[in-house]
């Protein structure tokens, strides 16, 4: 059994796209991060960063104890080496699986969260940090879309590093990026879309898709911590 600790964002859904590929027994452990609850002790004690998604692997490979793991890549990563599945036992596919999925981390995730965040959340309109981060988002999908000439998926056949990069697609829009823009990108996307897979895993969000709203105290909550803030002496 697997125990995801959850909320339906982008990094949350990467990880119910796997368990949803893969038909893992789980079971979904609401983290709702607008009320506070990365915050909580009991989290913490498995995901030290106050950010989810995390899992705890209540049946490791080895037949120990629990295996607890945060990070949204970590998961995939330690998912896919439980399962034998979507990363490549060959060393030159599993190396460019690994490629762009730490690519996602570092570069996707990151700089089209900021974009989120300067577009959406910001309590003032900085033109500067929205333009910044409008256009490095929009450069990340032109590099995408070179990727996926040619190509189904990412690194040849399907596996995590697609899992990670599609839910950073889906709000598109909100990212001020056009798909029309992005042909081969546009056509992934639309294979991405319609596997079964990834449609019962959105499906898995929508009860809690309603309840977080961004107002003065969830945002001091989701964007206004420091370490003294998060773990006052």
């Amino acid at each position: 059994m697997i125990d995801l600790y959850y909320w339906p964002t982008p990094n949350g859904h990467k990880i119910t796209i796997f368990l949803e590929e893969t038909g893992l027994d789980y079971q979904i452990v609401p983290v709702n991060i607008s009320a506070g609850d990365q915050f909580k002790p009991e989290f913490l004690r498995i995901a030290p960063n106050n950010r989810m998604p995390a899992i705890v692997d209540t049946r490791p490979t080895d037949d120990g104890e629990p295996v607890s793991v945060f990070e949204s890549g970590a998961i995939l990563l330690y998912l896919s080496e439980k399962t034998g599945q979507f990363l490549p036992a060959d060393l030159r596919e599993r190396q460019t699986v690994l490629e762009w999925l730490f690519w996602q981390m570092g570069g996707l995730g990151p700089m089209a969260g900021q974009n989120h965040h300067f577009t959406q959340y910001a309590p003032e309109k900085i033109p500067y940090a929205i333009d910044r981060y409008v256009k490095e988002t929009n450069r990340l999908y032109g590099v995408l879309d070179r990727r996926l000439n040619g190509r189904e998926y990412l690194a040849g056949d399907y596996s995590i590093a697609d899992m990670a990069c599609y839910p950073w697609i889906v709000p598109y829009e909100r990212q001020q990026q056009r798909l029309e823009d992005f042909a081969h990108l546009k056509s992934w996307f639309e294979r991405m879309a319609a596997r079964p897979a990834v449609v019962r895993a959105y499906q898995k969000g929508e009860p809690l898709m309603g309840q977080p709203t961004v107002n003065e105290e969830s945002r001091k909550i989701l964007f206004g911590q420091t370490a003294k803030s998060q773990h006052p002496t």
